[in-house]
């Protein structure tokens, strides 16, 4: 749990309430569970029906056994699904608690842009960009942006489920 005051993301105005909504949801759960180094991200998705599924971080001490936030919510939205039912997301949000102390967006890992395309590969998933200065590539600031989960890999093969 977070003991200490963290300032939460400011969510850009592009951002849909509820998507909002969604980061919103992630900061909370991640308020309440957060252990270093073994609770660190939380993730909130929205499935076609309406349906917010969570998920957190569970690091292993091996570490290969670990899994991350939005893995665990994917099986969170297969689980309340029919049998039959595609498993289909709209928009997926994942925060982490930077040590400056403030909430950040952050995108998902490379095993979880798999899981995500595989499944949802239009899914909106949230991230926080890095925008540079130009040639020499300073960072200038983050900027909140949302990408199809599909984009995240460029030249995926697409495999028939």
């Amino acid at each position: 749990m977070i003991d200490e005051p963290v300032t939460p993301v400011t969510a850009p105005p592009e951002m849909s309430p509820g998507d909002v909504e969604l980061l919103d949801i992630a900061q909370q759960l991640l308020r309440q569970v957060w252990v270093a180094g073994r609770h660190e991200v939380a993730t909130a998705l929205r499935t076609p029906d309406g349906a917010v599924h969570t998920g957190v971080h569970l690091e292993g001490s091996c570490r290969r056994s670990s899994i991350c936030a939005e893995a665990v919510a994917l099986g969170a939205a297969r689980v309340g699904l029919p049998p039959d039912a595609p498993l289909t997301v709209e928009s997926v949000v994942s925060v982490q608690v930077k040590p400056a102390g403030a909430f950040r967006i952050i995108a998902p890992c490379g095993v979880c842009r798999e899981l995500l395309s595989d499944y949802s590969p239009q899914a909106r998933v949230w991230l926080t960009a890095v925008v540079t200065t130009g040639p020499g590539q300073v960072p200038a600031a983050d900027q909140i942006t949302a990408v199809a989960a599909i984009d995240l890999l460029p030249d995926k093969t697409r495999r028939a489920w």
